[in-house]
């Protein structure tokens, strides 16, 4: 393993708003700049922000502190005083592992370890793929406590080789240190393009240079059941990006698959992914606007056994919520269209900022207009290494329809 930074960290005490200090009390991981009303020095990146309550001042809570977020403290531990050592990261990291086993159990090799705030360790991501463990952090507030952490994660993990991964504010701060993006900081890394095992299903991540940590691990049991229902089934996969929906439906026997995106690489990506597998199906791929796409296809009076569309998120900000919701009608209905009698639509979304109240309601809303006869099927949300701590961590949701 590489040398590690070494970053002497300090303790700022901090008193809060009580609107915050009851958030903070309840488990809520957040604590806003605006919220805090008293701090006795100035915080660095990574320093120990203990709070204290404002009628007792007896402990609140323990975070990180991060002058270059407006979440200015990432909350570790409430309620409970503790120290912030190895032994408190270890009990964290077996804790998430623990959650995880009765995946493992099943036919994969791959899965998120540690899911941030959801795993009490806010902006910090691991994912596994087979031997190589995909470390991300998404603020520098962890820099200081690599050393302590990256061992014991590798211990629970049982990977060979560790790949860094940064998001762009963390990268200006780590080269300071000798940290890149996408470096090995552990064993070796033969390709940076990793096979890996989904429910039995064979995926590829690059793990140095692809969108996050190399992979979207969060629809895993929905792919596994789209492959399920797709035996001499065909299908149109929407937003297909690397081909998840797209290649297990082709393991499960498909009759004939379309992966539609924008992307042209992100399609050659799908189509690489499916001859990781063996399958007998046609597969087929439609580069394009899937707005555009879609209305072409119902135009054309295509129909498919089966519908899956999994946009991309559409609202990153609360002012793109209103046009988020109007996309998620348009898709419904044009989804609607394709869909032959008895077939299914599977609408998804991953936009945190429309929640899955919100989301359920205008599909069913929708249908509800239109003189299409549909039978809802099922609602799922997030997988078992996806676990949910609090309201704001809730982003996937997925419908399951059947066109009658």
């Amino acid at each position: 393993m590489i040398d590690l930074p070494q970053i002497t960290t300090k303790k700022v005490a901090i008193k809060l708003s009580p609107k915050a200090e009851v958030l903070v009390k309840k488990g809520h991981p957040w604590v806003f700049d605006k919220s805090i009303v008293k701090q006795n020095v100035e915080g660095n990146s990574g320093d120990l922000a203990v709070l204290f309550d404002q009628r007792k001042n007896k402990f609140l809570a323990i975070g990180l502190f991060d002058p270059d977020s407006p979440i200015r403290i990432k909350i570790l531990q409430a309620n409970t005083p503790t120290s912030i050592d190895k032994v408190w990261f270890s009990e964290k990291v077996n804790a998430a592992y623990n959650k995880r086993i009765p995946l493992l159990k099943t036919d994969t090799n791959s899965y998120r370890l540690i899911y941030g705030e959801n795993d009490s360790l806010p902006s910090f991501i691991a994912d596994v793929y087979d031997q190589v463990l995909v470390i991300k952090l998404y603020s520098k507030i962890w820099l200081p406590y690599l050393s302590e952490i990256i061992p014991i994660v590798l211990e629970t993990s049982k990977c060979k080789t560790i790949v860094l991964r940064m998001s762009r504010n963390v990268q200006k701060e780590s080269n300071d240190y000798g940290l890149t993006d996408g470096q090995v900081i552990h064993g070796d890394l033969d390709n940076e393009v990793v096979v890996f095992r989904e429910h039995g299903v064979l995926f590829s991540a690059n793990v140095i240079k692809g969108h996050k940590t190399g992979y979207f691990l969060d629809h895993r049991s929905n792919r596994k059941r789209v492959g399920e229902l797709a035996k001499n089934k065909t299908v149109l996969d929407v937003f297909s990006y690397a081909g998840g929906f797209s290649v297990h439906a082709l393991a499960g026997g498909a009759k004939e698959v379309t992966s539609l995106d924008i992307s042209a690489q992100a399609l050659k990506m799908a189509e690489q992914n499916a001859e990781l597998n063996n399958y007998s199906g046609t597969h087929k791929t439609i580069t394009g606007d899937a707005f555009e796409a879609l209305t072409k296809l119902a135009q054309e009076k295509k129909k498919f056994d089966i519908v899956v569309i999994d946009p991309p998120s559409f609202a990153k900000s609360k002012d793109e919520v209103d046009g988020a919701i109007n996309s998620y009608k348009k898709l419904t209905l044009l989804g609607l269209k394709l869909v032959t009698r008895g077939g299914k639509l599977i609408l998804a979304s991953c936009s945190s900022r429309v929640t899955s109240d919100l989301f359920f309601e205008l599909v069913e809303e929708t249908i509800a207009k239109t003189p299409f006869n549909v039978e809802i099927l099922s609602k799922t949300k997030h997988d078992i290494d996806h676990p949910i701590s609090f309201k704001e961590g809730a982003y996937l949701k997925c419908i399951y329809l059947k066109v009658m």
